[in-house]
């Protein structure tokens, strides 16, 4: 579609938005992107299905699944990721709008000039306080909390600045479900030189693969291991270059393979461990799949320098060493010594992870239940039904 195309049909998909009945606007979910459907999809499901509800599914991008369902009770709307979507977000007339967007009211996307109850819904465990901004969750009205550390972060800031308290409502994180239900184990280990690595970064020019990527790939092979590299998706974009050097030198390497399909899973199914750095996926494949996950300490993504004024430490700081290991950069060569350590013992391990899963997890089986109920029940509190 040319761009003069898809501006006239995103003004034709905010004027029918606009053009609805107040009533079919109690609960609107706003997708900032095509990936948001994955941790909206089965709250909606509940919403739509148990709960009877009807809601408006308001995307950015037309390839948004979201758009496309065969469910009567979702009222899609694309209005692209341009003006129509600025203008709706300062007018917008409903009673709540649920929404993983970061930073409402920050950046360009603004709280309606209307009274709207806006309901924030994480779809990560990681703490609220050093990856994100500062005030990224300042103008919420309700969080719904994937652990209570989440909650403790957004009171702690609260009390701090005299903010009027937000509605913290315990949801869960559906992603660690859907693993642990979808999960195999790994072949067994009969040979210590089956073991399988999964080296799976982040990205960013103080991460693994951009510090010393191919020297640790020499390492994890030199020591017999077979290693899939599975590498951010923005790694090809930003520093392809690093992806080239590593293929260059050990792309015919009977034990390596690359894997830049983000759909793909077999990698972590099939592998025994995880090298991470500072990406969420860490803590996905740890408490999901019960399987050790071997942090590299390289400097932490921040995008907050005041973080440490609340004085807790971040979840994805804290839990590093307690599902898996932290090695320091300058390490690097005892890395295949502490993976041996990691699998010796996989039944203690799993009982360990278990006991940090529910303690830091809320709802385990049944978060898109819990999060439908909240939401529904905050509508119909805002009608008085």
């Amino acid at each position: 579609m040319s761009e003069i195309g898809r501006f006239i049909s995103n003004w034709r998909q905010y004027r029918a938005f606009k053009r609805l009945p107040r009533d079919a606007r109690r609960i609107v979910v706003f997708s900032e992107s095509a990936q948001d459907w994955h941790h909206h999809a089965t709250v909606i499901d509940e919403l739509t299905g148990r709960l009877g509800r009807s809601i408006c599914y308001v995307a950015s991008e037309q390839a948004d699944p979201g758009l496309h369902q065969d469910n009567p009770n979702i009222l899609p709307f694309c209005i692209g990721d341009g003006f129509f979507r600025i203008v709706l977000f300062q007018t917008l007339q409903a009673d709540v709008m649920v929404t993983q967007l970061l930073d409402l009211n920050n950046l360009d996307l603004k709280r309606s000039v209307h009274p709207v109850h806006y309901i924030y819904m994480f779809h990560s465990l990681i703490s609220t306080h050093m990856a994100d901004r500062e005030n990224s969750f300042d103008h919420y009205d309700t969080i719904l909390c994937a652990g209570p550390h989440q909650g403790d972060e957004i009171r702690k800031r609260e009390a701090l600045h005299s903010f009027a308290p937000k509605r913290l409502m315990p949801h869960g994180y559906y992603r660690l479900e859907q693993l642990m239900a979808e999960r195999r184990d790994a072949p067994p280990l009969g040979d210590p030189a089956e073991i399988h690595v999964l080296l799976a970064p982040s990205w960013g020019e103080r991460t693994i693969l951009n510090l010393f990527g191919l020297e640790l790939t020499g390492i994890l092979l030199d020591a017999g291991f077979t290693l899939t590299l599975r590498p951010h998706f923005q790694t090809r974009w930003k520093t392809p270059e690093i992806l080239d050097a590593i293929t260059d030198r050990y792309g015919d390497h009977p034990k390596f393979r690359l894997i830049e399909q983000m759909g793909e899973s077999d990698s972590l199914y099939d592998s025994h461990v995880m090298i991470t750095d500072w990406s969420g996926a860490g803590m996905d494949y740890g408490l999901g799949l019960e399987k050790p996950v071997l942090y590299i300490d390289v400097p932490p993504k921040s995008r907050n320098d005041t973080w440490r004024e609340l004085e807790l430490e971040p979840f994805e700081m804290s839990v590093r060493a307690r599902i898996g290991a932290v090695v320091v950069p300058d390490s690097l060569v005892n890395i295949p010594d502490e993976i041996h350590r990691l699998l010796a013992d996989p039944d203690q391990f799993r009982a360990q992870i278990a006991a940090v899963r529910d303690e830091s997890v809320f709802n385990l089986g049944s978060s898109s239940a819990a999060a439908a109920d909240a939401i529904a029940e905050l509508a119909d509190e805002l009608t008085g039904a």
